[in-house]
């Protein structure tokens, strides 16, 4: 039985009328291909980078495993609609804490179209997007059994100063973040800190960026993740750092690209 998720925090939400991805409950998320060419794009970028060799195994642990596509009924209820399936990043999750945050100062490509520049160019002007070089675009936070999560709705949270983001930045990994409190930080040392803590997970994926020649990426999100009742525990906190939404990632090398697609889909099995 497809649901809506419960988890999301960005982007097109389903219901309502409204078309929007979908989860199995089995740790396989239907995210519908966008139009304009938006989702085509998206579904080559999952190809290439799943036949890419030259994409070593630490790396790809950032990115949702892809399954391919599959049509399935529309949660907008215009009948069967073509879906990327795509693994469930918070499914192995109790009660996680996420939050979506934009990358880049600018989020469109040079080749994209004029009108479709001019929006993205307001909405990075009128967010952190030129002065932080991101911009968060959703969160929840987990608080407790009784009180639930702290979810800020989409319109505060698209007018957030830089100053706004430096506080939820430290209400993310506080206990009391649904107060006006001062932010205590329980949580920074195990959520941010560490070996296998965000900040290092981030490094890693900055050593990649700065390093790899085979996509542009415009666009996409980071999502941080993690489960404040494992911390409590004293257990690992289970942060992790996932990379989403590539419907504007541009192929730096698309002859190179084609060449291997050709060599994959016409290669055999001794």
């Amino acid at each position: 039985m497809l649901k809506v998720p419960h988890h999301q925090v960005a982007g097109h939400q389903a219901g309502d009328g409204q078309l929007g991805p979908l989860v199995d409950g089995s740790g396989r998320f239907y995210k519908p291909l966008q139009d304009n060419g938006r989702g085509d794009d998206e579904l080559k970028f999952y190809k290439l980078f799943s036949s890419n060799t030259g994409i070593p195994d630490h790396i790809r642990r950032f990115f949702p495993v892809f399954y391919g596509t599959e049509d399935i009924l529309a949660s907008d209820g215009t009948g069967l609609c073509s879906h990327l399936v795509l693994q469930d990043l918070v499914s192995n999750h109790l009660n996680p804490s996420i939050m979506d945050i934009k990358i880049g100062s600018r989020t469109w490509a040079p080749e994209f179209p004029e009108d479709y520049i001019k929006k993205c160019s307001k909405k990075d002007k009128e967010t952190t997007g030129l002065t932080l070089g991101f911009r968060i675009s959703g969160l929840e936070i987990y608080g407790s059994e009784e009180s639930g999560y702290w979810k800020p709705e989409r319109e505060l949270v698209r007018k957030f100063s830089a100053d706004d983001v430096r506080l939820i930045l430290r209400k993310f990994v506080s206990s009391n973040a649904s107060t006006d409190s001062e932010p205590d930080c329980s949580f920074a040392s195990v959520v941010y800190g560490g070996s296998t803590g965000i900040l290092s997970q981030l490094r890693e994926l900055k050593a990649w960026f700065e390093d790899q020649t085979i996509f542009h990426f415009y666009s996409c999100s980071v999502l941080l993740v993690y489960e404040k009742e494992l911390a409590l525990k004293g257990r690992s906190s289970g942060a992790e750092v996932k990379l989403v939404d590539f419907a504007h990632v541009v192929d730096a090398c698309p002859q190179d690209s084609e060449k291997n697609q050709f060599l994959s889909e016409n290669s055999t099995n001794e």
